[in-house]
């Protein structure tokens, strides 16, 4: 597994990471943790050392399943999560901070959980636009000083809050999601990134699942898979459109010779170093699956015609619903 510098953080990461949301939430069961240890252990033992959680995903659970491979492994592992989507104990919406007081004790409880001294990459979730991008950033280099962060990073902030925040303390990371079939980032978030010399960690990579081609109904999710209520590419008439797409992009998998996934995350990782896809999975054959795509080298020919397959405006349905799609981009 080849390392790639994160930013300009001094910190080297796996040119594929390990996105750990879905071992607890949000895709289905969650698993125990010693079924999450497994799947992490199995993803180490292949060469991924960078691995992303948040303090929101399963309300603590996440960072908690981490928490004993952290313990076993730490010195091999480059952790990042985040705070600013705020949730109760029974898992209830609680809106967004980034204010200064709160991002400490978040920073705390998340040091807590995860059982560690220092995280190693510290993101701001969410961009609450009633605190002055400067006043938080202030309190996540503060952090840094303090020993309790190496690095920090922004998720789902426009190419001007990046920059604002940049001014305030280097940002070595922009976490947004990124895909075939998302490539909002391409107009201004990349090019800014690469102006101050942070990398793109590649949320979602594979469209939440839909560029595997696993769900082709909506009975293919099972009962507690939040995609049927909460993602607009994945409703009725959506999915059916975004499959066509789907398939477009399979004819030249096969014409390749690979699977549909590794299509989609060879082109993510054709897109520069600089540019960190972390898809996530429960099982190992499909991690196995997805660090093959590393071995895959796309042609420009090739690129142009997995572009050609799954155009921007042919896509779809929004990535997130209505009501919370006035924080991306923020």
């Amino acid at each position: 597994m080849r390392k790639v510098a994160l930013g300009r953080s001094g910190l080297e990461v796996s040119r594929l990471g390990f996105g750990c949301m879905g071992l607890a939430e949000f895709y289905g069961d969650a698993l125990s943790n010693a079924e999450a240890e497994k799947v992490l252990d199995g993803a180490l033992e292949r060469g991924v050392n960078f691995f992303d959680t948040a303090d929101m995903y399963g309300t603590g659970r996440n960072e908690e399943q981490l928490s004993g491979f952290l313990n076993r492994r730490r010195d091999d592992v480059v952790i990042a999560t985040k705070f600013a989507i705020q949730r109760a104990a029974d898992g209830t919406w609680g809106g967004l901070s980034n204010d200064p007081k709160y991002i400490r004790e978040a920073c705390d409880a998340s040091l807590k959980r995860l059982k560690i001294e220092t995280i190693d990459l510290y993101y701001m979730h969410r961009r609450d636009r009633e605190v002055p991008i400067e006043d938080s950033v202030g309190a996540m280099a503060a952090l840094v000083k303090e020993g309790k962060v190496r690095a920090l990073g922004l998720s789902e902030v426009s190419a001007e809050t990046l920059k604002a925040a940049n001014a305030v303390h280097p940002i070595a990371a922009l976490q947004s999601e990124y895909s075939i079939v998302t490539r909002d980032m391409e107009a201004e978030a990349i090019p800014a990134c690469r102006e101050i010399g942070a990398a793109l960690v590649a949320y979602s990579p594979l469209g939440r699942g839909l560029l595997t081609g696993a769900f082709r109904q909506t009975k293919d999710f099972g009962e507690q898979d939040y995609r049927l209520v909460m993602n607009p590419r994945f409703a009725d008439g959506a999915l059916e459109k975004n499959l066509t797409l789907v398939d477009q992009l399979k004819e030249i998998a096969d014409s390749k010779g690979v699977s549909l996934a590794q299509i989609a995350l060879a082109w993510v990782l054709a897109k520069g170093d600089d540019i960190i896809p972390i898809p996530g999975t429960k099982k190992i054959s499909r991690l196995e699956e997805n660090i093959s795509a590393l071995e895959i080298n796309l042609s420009t020919e090739e690129i142009s015609a997995i572009e050609r397959a799954v155009p921007p405006e042919a896509v779809a349905g929004a990535r997130y619903p209505e009501t919370t799609s006035s924080t991306l981009n923020a």
